[in-house]
């Protein structure tokens, strides 16, 4: 199931708010020979039915977003995902609110939040990227955003490691490491808050992807002694994907569920 904010138009659900992700899935699907079925959740509608709708889901994504509508819906897919031991994949947005829902949940954090829900938040999990050269590309006057594809050391012996390296067209080695590098495309204004991450680690969240200085983190997920399949990225793999070499993440999410 994917659990999004844009589906709802009128009467009318427009699927086609995530059409990269849905164009993904069904690449990853065709190449495996095994057939889906996508079913799509109103994370604002559905808010405080989240429980009942996703009790026969197979796997639980939650893609792309921008801003507080919906949200608290979408964290309550998530710890849904995490707690049933549901395949979770979050994608940008996905993996901001994973990061929310693990500090108010599992760290009882209760007012943890993102600065974009929550400019006032005495707990920014997630906050705005910081405001330095090397870190911020401009779009536009007063915009500043991640865009465009970045390098990502991914950590030896987790499963983000597993995945990218079933498939050697998907990373490079990095000399003198254990630890592997690729490339993912990225379109985001919000990180999370390195204040937080050793907090995260001892309490057994891993971050298994970071930017190759270490400051952004890139790629988050449970252990596998914890969780089945829970891995989130701050990049969008949707926007690699080609019918004829889905993105190894959909690969291995559409095998988990």
């Amino acid at each position: 199931m994917i659990v999004g904010k844009y589906f709802a138009t009128g009467k009318f659900v427009l699927a086609d708010s995530y059409a990269a992700l849905i164009e993904s899935l069904k690449h990853a699907s065709w190449n495996l020979e095994k057939k889906i079925e996508l079913i799509f959740v109103n994370s604002e509608t559905e808010e405080n039915n989240m429980d009942n709708i996703l009790k026969d889901a197979d796997g639980i994504i939650v893609p792309i977003g921008w801003g507080e509508r919906g949200a608290e819906g979408k964290i309550k897919a998530i710890t849904y995902a995490r707690t049933h031991k549901i395949p979770y994949l979050g994608l940008c947005y996905g993996m901001q609110l994973a990061c929310v829902e693990w500090a108010r949940n599992v760290l009882n954090i209760k007012n943890a939040n993102t600065t974009e829900n929550d400019s006032k938040t005495k707990y920014p999990i997630i906050h705005v990227i910081p405001e330095e050269e090397r870190y911020v590309r401009i779009k536009s006057k007063g915009v500043t955003m991640r865009l465009g594809g970045y390098d990502c050391i991914i950590k030896y012996g987790t499963l983000a490691y597993k995945i990218y390296t079933k498939y050697k067209e998907s990373f490079r080695k990095i000399e003198g490491s254990k630890d592997i590098l690729t490339n993912e495309r990225h379109r985001h204004r919000y990180e999370f808050n390195n204040e937080y991450r050793k907090q995260f680690e001892d309490s057994g969240f891993v971050f298994s992807g970071t930017s190759p200085d270490n400051f952004f983190v890139e790629m988050i997920e449970l252990s596998s002694k914890d969780h089945p399949f829970f891995l989130a990225t701050q990049a969008h793999p949707e926007y690699k994907s080609t019918p004829l070499n889905p993105h190894p993440i959909f690969l291995e999410y559409i095998k988990t569920v």
